[in-house]
């Protein structure tokens, strides 16, 4: 606990102090409060962008679909190592062009480069909507740690969110980007000595892989397994494929890529982000050191059936890695890496906020309430919708069961994805006129939210499986709904976006001979620091 509380409050003094890092000559500016001055360089963005993607519940989360399904829990693995060679070229074009404009969302991109400030709403609500339940999921993290810790009660989130909420105000990108340099190292120190220490305990690699089969050969779900079964490798196929698509539509993880100095610092990052897949190759493999380990995952009340027959105790899985950690290290490095994984939470939490705040003010306050907003009146509106944000993913939290936060984290990923063509494609090409993006966005809302309406929650038990939920279970479409006769599954979003595309498509040839009001230049996608055209901050109005 003392090692704990004393990393907490090291990152804690550190949020705080972060205003006065590269002190700028004021905060009253987006480009200063939400953008770190727009002059981070290669390490600092490394740290930040990595910071961001692979947050507390990534660390939490993955082992313990490793620990319960096995094999199938490897699919973030393969997904971010295909995302970075496909966002490369993309991202520095959205760098340029941001930089030559002053864009600081992707959604002001949108609303230039189609002229449609109605497509350009629908994208920043898009993701605000997705961003809010990923911020909940991170008090997940937070929650498990605690609950593992014997501390029970609201108090301590309560308190952890507001210190961040206080910090992020204050300091703005700043510090989480400072907070990334700690929250990054503790977690390399955790995994490298977690892969190298705990094997040594459990019989080494072999036994641990043993431990695993043994437990899958006996478990009474299809789909478990050290190897993925032939049904389900479309699903994982597409889940991986379709996740890394994903990635870099959420507007959070566009502020850190906004917030670089230079073209070259997007491609030195985009080359050396794997290594922090690397890591998380090594951290799914705790659930398999969980399983020979014996652990047993925290339990709540009971789990029922739709038609009321009883499953058994409602198991927490996110309990898995903490209680690894309590269980394997002494006390004191338990401490060391629970606060890595509370810390891990923080971060990425305060650069979600930043980025949904920025889309609420430049993309709707702007736009719609007060055209005629000063610099200062945005920092200051995009400070407030921060505290808000916050404010809601804990009440979020606080008043609804933590599965409702996971379930609207499955369905963000699905509705972020339909931002691809709007965002991700229109960086490469001009050719979509708006009302055919919109119908394309709106055709694969519809779609996606359909197939995961019809995807049911199913418990596996030795006398078959129950279903204990009927809608929302999961994002395993069956593609026999589509009356195709097969069992074979694909990922939701994945189908839902190529539908997207389609409408899109035909939308856009039935539109032809319509102009689009394009404010961009070809031009624009590839200037780069130093370029006349790349301009200098400018001067914060009262």
């Amino acid at each position: 606990m003392t090692v704990f509380l004393a990393l907490f409050l090291l990152v804690t003094v550190m949020g705080f102090l972060a205003s006065r890092w590269r002190r700028a000559a004021t905060m009253e500016h987006l480009d200063e409060w939400g953008l770190g001055g727009r002059s981070f360089g290669g390490w600092i963005t490394w740290f930040l962008v990595g910071g961001d993607l692979y947050t507390a519940y990534t660390f939490v989360a993955v082992p313990a679909l490793v620990f319960g399904a096995g094999a199938a829990g490897f699919f973030a693995v393969p997904y971010t190592i295909v995302v970075y060679p496909i966002v490369f070229l993309v991202l520095i074009r959205l760098w340029s062009v941001s930089h030559v404009h002053g864009y600081v969302t992707p959604a002001d991109f949108v609303r230039a480069r189609s002229g449609s400030p109605t497509l350009a709403l629908a994208v920043a609500v898009t993701g605000i909507v997705a961003t809010m339940p990923y911020i909940a999921l991170q008090l997940v993290g937070i929650e498990a740690v605690l609950k593992t810790m014997g501390i029970e009660g609201e108090l301590p989130i309560v308190l952890a969110f507001a210190v961040l909420a206080a910090y992020t105000y204050n300091s703005g990108l700043r510090a989480p980007a400072l907070i990334a340099f700690v929250k990054d190292s503790l977690i390399y120190v955790v995994i490298l000595v977690a892969v190298l220490y705990i094997p040594s305990q459990v019989g080494g690699w072999d036994g641990i892989f043993a431990a695993a089969e043994e437990k899958f050969a006996a478990s009474p779900n299809p789909g478990d397994g050290v190897v993925l079964g032939g049904p389900a490798q479309l699903q994982y196929a597409t889940l991986a494929l379709g996740s890394a698509l994903a990635l870099f539509l959420y507007p959070h993880s566009l502020t850190g890529v906004l917030a670089a100095r230079s073209r070259d610092t997007i491609k030195r990052n985009m080359a050396a982000l794997p290594a922090y897949t690397f890591l998380l190759g090594l951290l799914a493999l705790l659930g398999y050191m969980a399983i020979a380990a014996g652990v047993t995952p925290l339990t709540s009340g009971e789990l029922v059936g739709v038609d009321g027959t009883p499953v058994g105790p409602r198991a927490d899985s996110n309990t898995v890695v903490p209680l690894l950690f309590e269980q394997m290290f002494p006390d004191w490095f338990a401490g060391f890496a629970f606060a890595a994984v509370a810390i891990g939470a923080l971060v990425p939490a305060a650069i979600m906020s930043i980025a949904a705040a920025n889309l609420w003010t430049r993309n709707v306050y702007k736009e719609y309430l007060n055209k005629d907003a000063t610099p200062a009146q945005e920092a200051r509106s995009s400070k407030l919708a921060s505290l808000v944000v916050k404010l809601g993913a804990l009440l979020a939290i606080l008043a609804l069961d933590p599965q409702f936060s996971i379930d609207l984290q499955l369905i963000g990923g699905v509705i972020i994805l339909q931002t691809l063509p709007a965002v991700g494609i229109a960086l490469c090409t001009a050719w979509f006129r708006p009302q055919a993006l919109l119908a394309g966005w709106a055709a694969g809302l519809v779609a996606g939210a359909w197939m995961l309406w019809t995807v049911p929650q199913t418990a596996f038990t030795p006398d078959g499986p129950v279903v204990v939920r009927e809608h929302f279970g999961g994002s395993a479409f069956r593609l026999d709904e589509l009356g195709l006769g097969t069992d074979a599954q694909v990922y939701a979003g994945f189908l839902a976006v190529l539908l997207n595309v389609v409408v899109a498509v035909l939308v856009n040839l039935a539109l032809r001979g319509r102009a689009v009001d394009d404010a961009t230049a070809e031009a624009d996608y590839h200037a780069d620091a130093g370029d006349p055209r790349v301009r200098d901050l400018p001067e914060a109005a009262g």
